[in-house]
Order: C-alpha cells, then structure tokens, then sequence
C-alpha cells in the first residue's frame, strides 16, 4: 500500500483509555500463560493501532506544518499522549507483578521487563500537566523553524534550501550564506531563549516531583538506558578529548592550508573542505534515489527488497518545500509494517547521505518489522544510530554513481567528517548535562557556556563574532535535539565510533564486515546496546582502546589518502 493510501483516524481517547484498562484487568486476572498471553497479545494490537494514527498524524504535520487538519491533530497528540502514559503504566505493572513473568520471559527475552522498569521511573499522572506543555513548546520549537522565510540573493529560502549557499566555494556567498542562516536565528533569539528556558524549568520540575535532583536522571530513564551510566558517558567524553579532539585538530589545520585559510577558521570557512568546493551529488534527486536502489540491489537481497518496497510504495518524503519541518527522521508505521523516511534534500552531500544514513535506520526497521512485542523491533537510540551511519560507510563503493566526478573528494570528506562530528556532537551532550544540573541558568549564561565548550571541544574554530549566533556562543539553538529530545546526542558519537569500527572491517573484508552488520541487525532491539555489540562481534565504544584504535587508523588513512587531482 502506499503512504498516501494509509487512512489516518483520530483514536476515541476514552474508547481507547477504557480497553486500556480493560486489557490490565484481564492480564491481572488471567489464571493461566496461555491466557496471560492472549491478553498480552491483544495489547500488542492495540499498541499497533494507536501508534500507526499517532505516526500518520506525526509524518503527514511534519510534511507541511500550514496543514491546519493535521495541526490539528499535532495538538490532540501533544495532549493525549501524556494522558494515555497513565493507563499503560498500570498495564506496566500488572505486567511485572503477573505470576507468568517467567514464561514471558522465556518466550521473549526479559530486556522487555528491564525496559518497563526503566519506564515506571519516568512516569507519574501528577506530571502530566509539564508533559503535554513539553510537548506544545517542542512543537512550536518545531513550527517557529520550519515557518523560516529568508530572503537571499534575490530569493526567498527556508533554512535547509539555504544550506546548500553554506559550502559555496565562493567565499563572500559562502560568507553571505552564514550571515543570512544566522541573522534569521538572532532576529528570533528572545522566542528561542524562551522555549528553551521554559521547557529546562519544566523538565527540572518534572524530575523534581518524581524523586530526583533535577531532570538528568529522569533524562537517562526516558531515553530507556539500560547498560550504562552518566560515568560511563563522561568517560567517554573524556576519551573523546583525549584521542578525537587532537586528530579532528589536524583535519582543520589541513583543511585551512589546502583553501587557504588563517587557522583557526570561520564558521563559514570551516563549512568549505576544498578549494574548487565540498563534494555534491552528481545529478538530480531522482539520480541520487536511482543510486541508492542500484547500491541497495547490489549490496544484498535483503536489502534490495527493502529499498524497492521504499520506493515503490513512496515511503520517502525527501524533497525540500515551503512548510516542511526542517531535518530529517526515519520511523515506522507498526498497522503497515513499514517504515518511513523525511528528509530535506537540498543538493549537497547530506542528500545521499539521508539515502544511506535514514535508510539504514530503515533496513533495520523493515528487518525486524513483525517483531513481537512491538517494541522490539527498534533498539535502544545509540544502537539504531549504529544502523544509520554503518550503512553510510557500506554505500563508500557505490561513490562514483552517487557523487561522479567529486567521488574521491566524498571518500575523504565522509571519514574526515565522521572524525570531526564526534567532538561536536560530545560538546552537545556536555552542554546539556551542564544546563540540567543548573537549571536556574539564564540564557546568556547558557550562551556563554556552549562559548565555552567550543574552546574545549572545537578549538580549530574562530570566536570572533563575524558571523551573528555562532560566534557568540548561540549556534546551539539551531541543534533541535538540544530542545525536542534531551540527551539524545551522545547516542551519535557512540554509534559513530562503532560505525568506524565497521568502516575499518570494510577496508578489509567488505563481506565479512557485511556478515557483521547483519548479524547486529538482525537482533532487532532484543538486547541490549553492549550486549547486542557483543553478540556482533564488535567492540564497545565505553572501552577508551576502542576511540584509541579507531582514532589511530583513520588518521593514518587520512594523512595517506592521495590528493593528487583534487583542488
């Protein structure tokens, strides 16, 4: 079926709050498993039910967020939502107190309990006020993006069709570019502050009313992280400054010499890899989306059948129109079993890297699409960004047909690049762990941290205001994560050192890297982050030898790559 066939119906609330109920009831009562089954079953339909509406409405709003039907609906979702979180954790613990648990477990594995755990930490009705306000100002925070109408060069761009300007090789557009992009962020600075510092307090208050110091504790149990610690993360942190900074220090000083360009660079000097310009595909967004179904044809029939049912049934959504929420996610639709993809393609790398990087998260989806229970067909999110940014680095063959003639560019820029976000994306999570231990913050404290922190982790960057926002500490807020989904960012940097793991098989032994992502991905969100790794046959990225000998090889690989024919 096609996406634009899929009926959309808005749930009856209290219809579905009194199955709900109903179900928990008749899982307390039942005298037998096979019993106890049946009603866990018949809840795993009605989860799939409700979660295809909320989906629909969710993709279809964020397709055109003027839609007034489905803004509509993005408002009932933004207040049902945290209701209905009160009837299924009395489900959640009718569940954990059932006598059948063990015969549950034996049957599906007890990740499943360990994660209901987890969520009845995250849960009181008497937060649900602070809930459905969280989610009012992430989608405002969503709409005030996505409603940007810049005017440039004698058009008028939304933030991700003005992208493309930002790596122009020529460097007053390119400058021009950064000015425009971050003049749009200052001109809205005082609604931006405003979310943010509202939804901090909130979120404080959140964490406060259910037992905890403030929001980062209730923050690790909302991103369901079950296998490690915030030391864990600040050990890795460290790592990162440790191995990572000083090798993406290198790429930089490389990088000002070969464009030729003071170091430390500009924002928009820094966005400019190469002299005659950064690589861009090679054709049309329909010529990118040829290439990924010959990549996917060739690379396993697995993952051709996956890409072919992508496209024939339209389940992408890529081009970049007025309306349209700005970034790009993969999701599923349980009723269809298919997943999704939303993108921006705006003629610049990152529109084969959604074809490679949103698809990856797809393949993985469409792999373990009929997984019961419903939730285990996604892992926990640092493990699905493993999915995403691997499958980025399997594509690294197919770079001819993708980028043609600035193949060889893609090649050093893509590994240069996975080196270099790290430090960026560890920044993002340090900032946030500093903004919910002080909550009461002002903005400009906050702008004055994130200044901070690009010293630490970003020293090949110039701080000298030439550019509005992002050098005066600001260009946080154009991080929607930062404001949508608390903590999240980290799961970047951990899966992209294990996605440098599989790029160094891949140097090796395409096929037996190939047999390790499929041995990975097939255990769908059955396990574990550390243990699903292990079960691959992968190393964790909380082992600092790990970061130390993924940094080791990718430098030796970037100081040797040819440049010769490159400008």
């Amino acid at each position: 079926m096609k996406f634009k066939e899929m009926q959309y119906v808005r749930p009856d609330a209290e219809a579905v709050k009194a199955k709900l109920s109903e179900l928990t009831d008749k899982l307390a009562a039942a005298r037998s498993y096979d019993e106890a089954r049946a009603v866990f079953m018949e809840m795993e339909e009605e989860n799939r039910s409700v979660m295809s509406m909320a989906e629909l409405s969710m993709i279809r709003h964020s397709i055109d967020t003027r839609d007034e039907f489905y803004d509509g609906e993005s408002k009932f979702w933004d207040s049902f939502g945290p209701e209905i979180q009160e009837f299924t954790q009395k489900w959640t613990l009718a569940l954990l107190a059932s006598p059948f648990r063990p015969d549950f477990e034996k049957e599906f594995g007890d990740l499943m309990f360990v994660n209901a755990e987890i969520a009845l930490k995250t849960f009181s009705p008497e937060i649900i006020p602070e809930l459905q306000r969280e989610n009012e100002l992430t989608t405002e925070y969503a709409k005030l993006v996505a409603s940007a109408q810049i005017p440039f060069e004698g058009g008028v761009y939304t933030l991700s069709q003005l992208a493309p300007f930002k790596t122009d090789a020529n460097d007053e557009l390119r400058l021009k570019a950064w000015k425009a992009d971050g003049g749009w962020y200052k001109e809205h600075e005082p609604e931006l502050d405003r979310i943010y510092d509202e939804l901090t307090h909130l979120r404080d208050s959140m964490g406060k009313k259910l037992g905890y110091d403030g929001y980062t504790k209730l923050g690790y149990y909302r991103m369901g992280r079950n296998c490690y610690t915030k030391e864990d993360v600040e050990k890795f942190r460290e790592a990162v400054r440790k191995y990572l900074v000083p090798v993406a220090d290198s790429i930089f000083r490389a990088q000002a010499e070969r464009i030729g360009k003071p170091y430390p660079l500009s924002f928009a000097d820094a966005a400019l890899e190469f002299r005659s310009g950064n690589p861009r595909p090679a054709g049309s967004a329909d010529d990118v989306l040829a290439q990924g179904r010959k990549f996917y044809d060739e690379l396993s029939p697995e993952t051709s059948e996956f890409f072919r049912h992508m496209l024939d049934d339209e389940m992408m959504d890529v081009l970049s129109t007025e309306g349209k929420q700005a970034g790009g996610y993969c999701t599923g639709i349980p009723m269809y079993e298919t997943p999704f993809i939303f993108a921006n393609f705006n003629g610049t790398q990152h529109d084969v890297e959604v074809v490679t990087h949103e698809a990856g998260h797809a393949f993985e989806y469409w792999m373990n699409r009929k997984r019961i229970p419903l939730e285990y067909a996604w892992p926990s999110m640092e493990a699905c960004e493993v999915h995403s940014m691997s499958m980025e680095f399997f594509a690294e063959p197919w770079a001819d047909g993708f980028f043609g003639k600035d193949a060889k560019k893609f090649l050093y820029s893509h590994l240069a690049g996975a080196i270099t976000f790290i430090p960026y994306g560890t920044m993002v999570d340090h900032f946030q762990h500093i903004v919910y231990e002080k909550p009461e913050m002002t903005p400009a404290e906050r702008h004055a941290e994130w200044k901070r922190l690009l010293g630490v982790y970003m020293p090949w960057m110039k701080l000298d205001g030439e550019i509005p926002v992002y050098s005066e500490g600001e260009g946080w807020q154009r991080q929607g994560h930062i404001y949508q989904s608390p903590f999240y960012y980290i799961d970047y940097c951990l899966a992209q050192t294990v996605a440098l793991e599989f790029w160094a098989m891949i140097q090796k032994d395409m096929k037996n890297a190939w047999e390790h992502y499929m041995a990975y991905t097939v255990q769908g969100g059955s396990r574990t982050f550390t243990d699903l790794l292990e079960h691959a046959g992968l190393v964790t990225p909380f082992d600092e030898e790990c970061l130390k000998t993924v940094c080791e090889t990718a430098s030796k690989w970037l100081n040797e790559f040819d440049m010769s024919g490159i400008e």
